[in-house]
């Protein structure tokens, strides 16, 4: 009788187990999928990033030398930028210069010389380095000469300018 009992036991443990080792499984297998997904989801993100700032570079370089011009702005600019923690007003001390593809239609419309729009660009450059402060627009450079491509880009509804660039830049 002993040994029926005995049997009965691990016949119920056994059981359970079975049934507790079920309901794991389902729901780590649920936890299990949605980490992978999230996990792929990060990849792809890092590939069209990846992707996308490798393309620009491709672009600039397929273009050849001959046929880029490089637009200066005739004078150092003096910009504000965004009051810091700090309390005290800061400026930043800067040339720019534009890279220009000669190639493109919109090079043709506007011409070689930019002077005629350069206060128009200038107020672009002002508006997006007011937007920082002295420690962002140090940490930011690239950020910033992105934004900068963006904006004279929508001024003149092309890319013909394809590059920013800063020849001097001093903050104070």
């Amino acid at each position: 009788m002993k040994k029926n009992m005995i049997s009965i036991i691990i016949l119920a443990l056994l059981v359970v187990n079975i049934v507790l080792t079920a309901i794991m499984m389902f729901s780590v297998t649920s936890a299990s999928r949605k980490t992978a997904a999230l996990v792929d989801n990060i990849a792809t993100a890092l590939d069209l990033e990846l992707a996308a700032a490798g393309g620009e570079e491709e672009e600039i370089a397929t273009i050849p030398m001959d046929k880029i011009a490089v637009y200066d702005i005739s004078e150092s600019m003096t910009v504000p930028l965004k009051t810091g923690e700090d309390g005290k007003s800061h400026f930043c001390l800067l040339s720019v210069a534009f890279s220009i593809n000669t190639d493109d239609k919109a090079y043709k419309t506007y011409g070689s010389d930019l002077s005629a729009q350069e206060s128009l660009i200038k107020d672009k450059i002002n508006t997006v380095f007011g937007k920082y402060t002295m420690e962002e627009a140090m940490a930011n450079q690239e950020q910033i000469r992105q934004e900068i491509l963006k904006e004279v880009q929508t001024m003149f509804d092309s890319e013909f300018i394809f590059n920013v660039a800063f020849s001097e830049i001093v903050y104070q």
